[in-house]
């Protein structure tokens, strides 16, 4: 036991005095609170459009959607009368040249045609802009379907009174109580956990390849053998860089908590206090099921990535090597929006019972929808003994693989490491 310690110390003292982990402890949570203040900042920079109606009806119509339109913050609208009943090219010429000029961003060409069919031609120089692409759709909607009903008589704004918005308050419920928790908590919950689980795993489990390909390339793994055995040394490597995982994860955890903390006195910081995707609640228990899985799906992963490590000669051997155990990760990251939209589906349970998609589909599951703790006990003790299975066949693969140089062994030649060993 004392020479894995001595592993894990030298992984863990390796990597922790390397500049690149502090810089990614740093920009982690940079980036995560950039994710949470800059689209705030962002939507709120949008800039004020200059638009013309060109007006071809035989109504009131395109002149009160100008009045409706520079009535709104967003836009700047004049009109242009047109001959009704015809698109005058002449002056759509003359107002393509204005956009081109800069001195308009677009233009809007209105007919009789607007209220019957709904349809309304915009040209501008971007067209891209969600904003003003949504803003100006939902006004003409709301001026096409006032013309309509006034044309049939009906009052328009009791219709609008009648349609007031529902205001649905959902809340998730757990063990017989409401937990406060949101469908925008819970969904943005389930989505984080997911990604920081896959990115996790998949890069420290790179780390581990990275650190066994490395001392044997560099011929150092002969020094460490002769002293220890290759289970232990790959015992210390999965464990030191784990530690190490842990470590980075609570000064990211620290860090974010402070920016989350200060974001409603930042520019943009409260934008995500609305709306369905909101800032996710962590409870104690959730904390407890990501720790379990985080470790279980690190475990389970760099065991199979410390195996290719060993059996590859080279960096672009270890790469072509580890794309299978890669799409064992990437399958579970996309099945994660399956479980999203329903963790009770016979798909979501499996998922979460298969050892090599649990680290991820398990904790997705928590965070959606309300478990029993039978099942999360039952998949825990799966991912167990896949982890105990996987280890005995990598260590085998390892102590093999590690002096071993040249062509790297195919799939039958693997069976006789794991059977020699």
């Amino acid at each position: 036991m004392r020479k894995v310690l001595a592993v894990i110390r030298r992984e863990f003292v390796e990597r922790v005095r390397q500049r690149w982990f502090w810089a990614m402890a740093v920009l982690g949570p940079v980036f995560f609170g950039a994710l949470v203040i800059l689209p705030g900042m962002l939507i709120g920079k949008t800039t004020v459009k200059r638009i013309a109606v060109m007006d071809g009806t035989t109504s009131t119509f395109g002149a009160r959607l100008t009045e409706r339109l520079d009535a709104e913050s967003l836009f700047i609208a004049v009109r242009v009368a047109a001959r009704p009943g015809t698109i005058d090219s002449v002056l759509v010429d003359s107002l393509r040249n204005a956009v081109d000029r800069k001195e308009l961003d677009g233009f809007l060409i209105v007919s009789d045609v607007a209220v019957d069919s709904g349809k309304v031609m915009y040209r501008a120089s971007n067209v891209s802009s969600p904003v003003t692409i949504g803003s100006l759709e939902h006004i003409i909607s709301e001026m096409v379907n006032a013309t309509r009903l006034e044309r049939e008589g009906v009052n328009p704004a009791l219709v609008a009174k009648a349609r007031i918005p529902v205001n649905l308050d959902s809340k998730k419920v757990s063990g017989g109580k409401e937990t406060g928790e949101s469908a925008g908590q819970s969904f943005a919950l389930a989505y984080f956990m997911g990604i920081i689980l896959y990115m996790s795993i998949l890069l420290y489990g790179i780390n581990v390849m990275s650190s066994v390909l490395e001392e044997k390339t560099t011929k150092i793994v002969e020094v460490l053998v002769s002293s220890l055995r290759p289970f232990q040394l790959l015992l210390g490597k999965v464990l030191g860089v784990g530690a190490v995982s842990i470590f980075q994860f609570l000064i990211w955890g620290v860090s974010t908590r402070l920016i989350l903390s200060q974001r409603r006195h930042l520019p943009g910081g409260g934008v995500n206090d609305g709306g369905f995707f909101q800032m996710p609640h962590v409870t104690t228990n959730t904390a407890v099921v990501f720790g379990l899985y985080f470790l279980g799906g690190f475990l389970l992963y760099s065991a199979m990535f410390s195996a290719v490590g060993a059996m590859s000669s080279n960096e672009q051997e270890a790469r072509q090597a580890q794309q299978p155990v890669v799409m064992l990760l990437v399958a579970s990251f996309i099945s994660m929006f399956a479980m999203l939209n329903d963790p009770a589906s016979t798909l979501s349970v499996t998922l979460s019972m298969i050892p090599f998609s649990a680290p991820i589909a398990m904790p997705v599951r928590w965070a959606a929808g309300n478990l029993p703790i039978g099942e999360i006990a039952l998949s825990l003790g799966i991912l167990a003994v896949s982890i105990l299975g996987v280890t005995w066949v990598a260590s085998r693969i390892y102590r093999v693989g590690i002096l071993m140089t040249g062509k790297r062994p195919n799939l039958k030649e693997l069976v006789r490491w794991v059977r020699a060993a």
